[in-house]
C-alpha cells in the first residue's frame, strides 16, 4: 500500500509514505495521501499527525517522472494537480502535523514538509529542489517556509542540496537527531501536542493558517501555471528537452 496509517501513540496518527524504492509518488499516490491526511485530521481522536517515510533511503524523491513523461500532456496536468491536492491537505489539516525526515527530501518531499508545523530531521537528511536540472519548476511556495528568501531562491535556481543542520540553523527544522533516534523523537514531540486540549490546538492551527501572509493554494496554483507553460508548449524548447532527456 502506497500510503498507510499507524497508531502507536495515543491520540497520534502516523501517515506513512511507502512507495519503494525512493517514494516517487504517482498522481494516484498523491490523491490517496491527500484523502488520508484529510480523513485522519478530521477524526476527533486524532490530536496530532506524524508524516514519515517507510523507505529506508529517504523521505521522498519527488513525482513519478515516468508517469509524467510517458502519459503525455494529460499526465503532466494530472500529476501536478494531484500534487497540489496533497500539499493543500497537509497545509490545511485540522490537527497539527509533525514531519519526520531522513535521507533525501527532494522536490515534492520538500513541498509536503513545508506544509507541516514541526520538522524533526535525522542527521543524514538533506533538502533540495532538483527540478531546475530536469527542466521543471515548482515547490518554491513550500521551500520558502523552511528557509530564508535568498536561500529559497538559491535552492530553486541551483538544484543544490542543504543539510538538516543548515536548515535547522535557519529555523526550518526544529531538531536534528541521530537517524536511529528519529522515530522516538518525533513520537515524543507528537505526544507533547497530543496532551494539549484538542479544541484549543485545532483552533491554534486554524488561526496561524488564517494569518499566514502567503495563500499557499493560490501561490502554488501560479507555480502550476508556469509548469504547464514550460512543459506543455507545442514546440519543445531547451527546458522541455532537458526534462525528457533526464527521465529516459
Amino acid at each position: 500500500m502506497a500510503i498507510r496509517t499507524e497508531r502507536v501513540v495515543a491520540g497520534v496518527t502516523e501517515v506513512v509514505l511507502d512507495v519503494p524504492p525512493v517514494n516517487a509518488l504517482s498522481s494516484a499516490a498523491f490523491r490517496e495521501l491527500a484523502r488520508v491526511v484529510r480523513d485522519v485530521g478530521d477524526e476527533p481522536e486524532t490530536r496530532a499527525v506524524v508524516l514519515r517515510s517507510a523507505v529506508d533511503r529517504g523521505f521522498a524523491a519527488g513525482v513519478d517522472v515516468h508517469e509524467m513523461t510517458g502519459g503525455g500532456p494529460r499526465a503532466v496536468i494530472e500529476v501536478t494537480r494531484a500534487c497540489a491536492d496533497a500539499y493543500a491537505a497537509v497545509d490545511e489539516c485540522a490537527a497539527p502535523v509533525v514531519a519526520a525526515v531522513h535521507g533525501f527530501c527532494l522536490a515534492t518531499g520538500v513541498g509536503l514538509v513545508g506544509g507541516t508545523d514541526v520538522v524533526v530531521a535525522a542527521d543524514d537528511a538533506t533538502f533540495g529542489l532538483p527540478e531546475v536540472d530536469a527542466g521543471g519548476l515548482g515547490t518554491a511556495t513550500q521551500v520558502s517556509r523552511l528557509v530564508p528568501e535568498k536561500k529559497a531562491r538559491w535552492l530553486a535556481y541551483s538544484g543544490t542540496r542543504v543539510t538538516a543542520i543548515e536548515v535547522a540553523r535557519w529555523g526550518g527544522v526544529d531538531a536534528v537527531v541521530p537517524r536511529d533516534e528519529l522515530l522516538a523523537t518525533v513520537r515524543s514531540v507528537a505526544t507533547i501536542l497530543a496532551a494539549k486540549s484538542p479544541v484549543v490546538l485545532r483552533r491554534a492551527r486554524a488561526s496561524l493558517h488564517a494569518i499566514d501572509p502567503v495563500d499557499a493554494r493560490r501561490s502554488f496554483r501560479r507555480e502550476m501555471g508556469l509548469v504547464f507553460e514550460l512543459n506543455l508548449t507545442p514546440a519543445p524548447d531547451e527546458a522541455r528537452a532537458a526534462f525528457v532527456g533526464r527521465s529516459e
